[in-house]
């Protein structure tokens, strides 16, 4: 029997980019070979972040019209200084410092993936990184945030682009919408307790989803902050990893190594979630080392 050719139906492509540390340094010795992170290779992995969603969407995904991307930005854009030993090692003189050095990297990849997809809706929520009091605030959290300095730096670049759309919410969360699809884009860094158990990290998540649900039905969940993917959409998971990789914190705590990862999807009027992927940014070879 031969297949009958599908008809193609409409989709979005959502990619979550999260937890870049911007500036943070880590260095090769101090993590005995395992990681190395600077100015230079988040640059080089911002760019193979780009190259990674369009190769996906172009080769990896058929039977669809893609209409669009709808971009995440989940928070820790920048390292900071909210720890001393960051402010001493940063390779920015200060965060302010940082987010001019790269609103116009980030709005420059931004404006390529529009190049390829013709239109990209651009959320964007904090992380805990960059906030700019010791102890995490309530009120203000958002503008009290160098996040939001670089994402409202980076719309402003693109400020002419009609290609470009923005949400950048004065709020913790941010839905969006996808056709009928609602996902609540967060940080993470509200997520407490367990993580230790047979369940690790999916049961306190799985917890905060439905805690968060009975103020603001979703669908999914989006956030980063764990620098762990996992991505199980029917538990309404969509968990992204980070720019930077494995570093000495997480080594001192013996945390399990995780290579630098974003996330990819296909979401669908009909199916919502559909095709899911990692988008591995690491290239050991480009970056030297």
């Amino acid at each position: 029997m031969t297949p009958k050719k599908p008809k193609k139906t409409a989709a979005t492509v959502v990619a979550m980019l999260s937890d870049l540390h911007l500036d943070e340094v880590v260095d090769l010795d101090e993590m005995g070979g395992a990681n190395k992170y600077d100015r230079e290779i988040a640059e080089i992995r911002l760019k193979r972040f780009v190259e990674k969603v369009i190769e996906l969407s172009n080769n990896y995904i058929a039977g669809v019209n893609i209409e669009g991307l709808c971009l995440l930005l989940g928070g820790d854009l920048v390292s900071g200084d909210v720890h001393e030993e960051l402010a001493q090692t940063n390779e920015g003189v200060s965060g302010i410092d940082t987010c001019v050095y790269w609103s116009s990297i980030l709005a420059s990849c931004i404006s390529g993936l529009a190049d390829h997809f013709g239109k990209v809706h651009v959320s964007s929520v904090v992380g805990n990184h960059g906030r700019q009091t010791r102890k995490p605030r309530m009120k203000g959290r958002v503008r009290d945030n160098l996040d939001y300095l670089l994402s409202t730096m980076a719309a402003t670049h693109l400020s002419k682009d009609k290609r470009v759309t923005w949400n950048i919410p004065d709020t913790a969360d941010c839905l969006v919408n996808v056709y009928d699809t609602k996902i609540l884009l967060t940080h993470g860094d509200q997520i407490r307790g367990g993580g230790n158990g047979v369940g690790g990290l999916l049961a306190p998540v799985i917890r905060m989803i439905q805690k968060k649900r009975v103020n603001q039905p979703f669908d999914v969940m989006a956030f980063g902050h764990f620098h762990q993917q996992i991505i199980s959409p029917e538990q309404g998971v969509f968990a992204c990893g980070s720019l930077k990789g494995v570093d000495e914190f997480s080594r001192l705590m013996n945390f399990p190594d995780s290579e630098p990862l974003q996330a990819f999807a296909v979401v669908t009027p009909t199916r919502g979630f559909t095709f899911t992927a990692p988008i591995f940014v690491q290239d050991k070879e480009k970056e030297g080392w």
